[in-house]
């Protein structure tokens, strides 16, 4: 089966022709979508901001990402969910796509770098992560990246819009 074959059967589940056919299923994913990402990226760049030391530098590293990353994994789940929706119901028109493909190479990356961060340079989070402590350069690098990779997820996402 070649990709246009599998995009297409994508597009021929009910679920998938619904949202395309409908007047409001897919606005309203897409609002969905929309507001998921904005609390993902919302709370992520918090968590970037202090790692990079340019914020909420009175509060532990860890203490932060306990706080805000159960919210960051349910807005992501949904955006995926909701994401997976939209694309099925499109998935001719999405999936050759250049700016889908750039998000979701840079959406790759981006979990490439968390996981990275969470393996390697987070593990001993409790000796940098001291309230008022400078973090180190592997983890102001991760949160560099992660914003640049950010910026590119939702900058690439929106042109999907332009030009489908």
């Amino acid at each position: 089966m070649n990709i246009t074959a599998f995009y297409k059967w994508l597009e021929s589940f009910g679920i998938a022709t619904a949202i395309r056919e409908g007047e409001s299923l897919f606005p309203w994913l897409e609002s969905i979508h929309v507001l998921a990402i904005v609390l993902v990226v919302g709370s992520i760049v918090m968590v970037d901001l202090r790692l990079l030391g340019w914020a909420s530098r009175e509060r532990a590293v860890s203490r932060l990402t306990a706080e805000v990353l159960p919210l960051t994994w349910v807005a992501f789940a949904i955006a995926v969910i909701t994401g997976v929706l939209m694309f099925c119901a499109k998935a001719t028109t999405y999936g050759p796509n250049t700016y889908f493909l750039l998000k979701m190479g840079f959406l790759v990356l981006a979990g490439c770098n968390m996981l990275f961060f969470h393996k390697v340079t987070n593990r001993n989070v409790q000796d940098w992560g001291a309230e008022n402590r400078a973090t180190p350069q592997g983890a102001k690098v991760a949160g560099g990246m992660s914003l640049a990779l950010w910026v590119c997820i939702v900058v690439f996402g929106r042109w999907i819009g332009f030009t489908t």
